[in-house]
């Protein structure tokens, strides 16, 4: 995500290298770089061109203000600010007041609405403690119920349907009525789409916006479409005037054009992003947060909300306390595991890290190397995994044709696995260790050379 634009803004500022101060001249030079740079991410050129008008404005406003700052920064911060603000500024809530909430789903077919109904279904019902209520009201696609209906039982959130009725609003309407009487307090309806924008299309979930006054109407579109997301966003808009937009497929190959351009151009905010196909891959859209990944400057403050997510109290006390006394086993390890893969593939929680991403860009981040891990441990025996210090030669042996991994490679993890226990044991000697207060989780791995 991002990728191609990072590394043209990257080249744009890398012109600035050297300067003492910003110029006439050099930022002339660079913000032919950043328009370039947008455009290549599918940006619209007016907008690009009145964003690095607005680059320009500023840099050229504190060339005789901040001279003490290094040129090539402080255009980065600028570009940071321009960026949050053309992406929406701050991150818009969602109202879910009254009881129960309605939340309606519009967009094309294909752009994933019925798999982000399931996935802000689970949303609010893991993070924001809500009991919502799923409704199939796409009575067109063969089997959308059925898919609705999987994604409900893998989140645990009933789903209401009508199999013989073919009417959308009625079923809203019935499924409002159902929620009162059973104690629901959100009700997510999934509504039809279609391969393009029609007359029908729009006749019909206007009259389902009408008749059921949500109190969000969430519009859901392709990322990887680019500007033609932004210009169906924009038709949508115009006849429902919908509250929010949703941009899926964030994972995919997409140059970054619709989350850009689509606030600009339809005056509704971005409110979630999609990435994956797991349940658990919906995040609000933080402007800010953003703008700083796009720049290489990682979003450390996601990847820290992601870990307190993960972070069992209980667990991390009683593993401090099998540190402390040197006890840290191979079970301890792959619950650690466990949390890591919680929260999200390796590559995406680098790039959270601020400077890391950008040096790490070109590395190839292998999460098939925990299931490497995974596999060696699940190789031992309950007694192996209790105590390290059992694995003589002819055991790993035997864990190694269990495994499937070459002995060098076992030998490697153990080592590697041995340095890191007795690393740990040597922090809870330090000065200044305070019990309980041991950060989770640990990202120890093993690499293969």
């Amino acid at each position: 995500m991002f990728d191609n634009l990072s590394d043209k803004l990257d080249l744009a500022f890398k012109s600035l290298t050297g300067e003492r101060k910003l110029t006439e001249l050099n930022v002339a030079e660079s913000i032919k770089e950043i328009r370039r740079a947008l455009v290549a991410a599918d940006v619209n050129y007016t907008i690009a061109k009145e964003f690095t008008e607005k680059v320009r404005g500023k840099a050229l406003g504190t060339q005789n203000v901040l001279k003490s700052v290094n040129p090539g920064q402080l255009m980065i911060k600028i570009v940071s600010d321009e960026l949050t603000e053309l992406m929406g500024g701050q991150a818009a809530g969602i109202n879910l007041k009254g009881s129960p909430s309605v939340i309606l789903i519009a967009g094309l077919q294909g752009s994933g609405k019925t798999t982000f109904s399931g996935k802000l279904a689970h949303f609010l019902k893991t993070k924001r403690q809500k009991l919502p209520l799923l409704v199939a009201c796409d009575v067109y696609r063969p089997a959308a119920i059925d898919q609705l209906e999987i994604i409900g039982e893998q989140i645990s959130v009933p789903v209401y349907k009508e199999l013989e009725n073919k009417n959308p609003v009625e079923i809203a309407l019935k499924s409002i009525a159902h929620a009162q009487a059973h104690g629901f307090d959100v009700v997510i309806v999934d509504t039809a789409g279609r391969l393009a924008v029609d007359e029908e299309m729009m006749r019909e979930i206007t009259n389902v916006r009408e008749a059921i006054s949500p109190n969000e109407t969430l519009f859901v579109v392709d990322s990887m479409t680019g500007q033609d997301a932004v210009n169906t966003a924009k038709t949508f808009n115009d006849r429902l005037n919908f509250d929010g937009v949703v941009l899926t497929k964030m994972d995919g190959d997409t140059r970054g054009g619709a989350a850009l351009s689509i606030k600009y151009t339809v005056g509704k905010p971005i409110k979630y992003v999609s990435m994956g196909e797991k349940m658990d891959t919906l995040d609000v859209f933080y402007p800010e947060r953003m703008a700083q990944r796009i720049l290489g400057m990682g979003d450390i403050v996601s990847l820290v909300e992601k870990a307190q997510e993960q972070f069992d109290e209980v667990e991390a006390k009683r593993l401090e306390k099998k540190i402390m006394k040197n006890k840290f086993d191979f079970n301890d390890f792959l619950s650690q595991i466990k949390q890591i893969r919680k929260m999200g593939d390796m590559k995406s929680l680098i790039n959270m890290i601020p400077g890391i991403g950008k040096a790490m860009k070109d590395v190839d981040i292998d999460d098939k190397a925990l299931n490497r891990v995974e596999a060696i441990i699940f190789s031992m025996t309950p007694e192996e995994r209790n105590k390290p210090e059992l694995l003589s030669m002819s055991r790993k042996k035997r864990i190694s044709s269990g495994s499937g991994q070459d002995l060098n490679q076992l030998n490697l993890f153990i080592k590697q696995f041995d340095q890191m226990r007795k690393m740990m044991h040597q922090m809870t000697k330090m000065p200044g260790f305070a019990q309980g207060k041991m950060p989770q989780p640990m990202k120890q791995g093993f690499r293969r050379r």
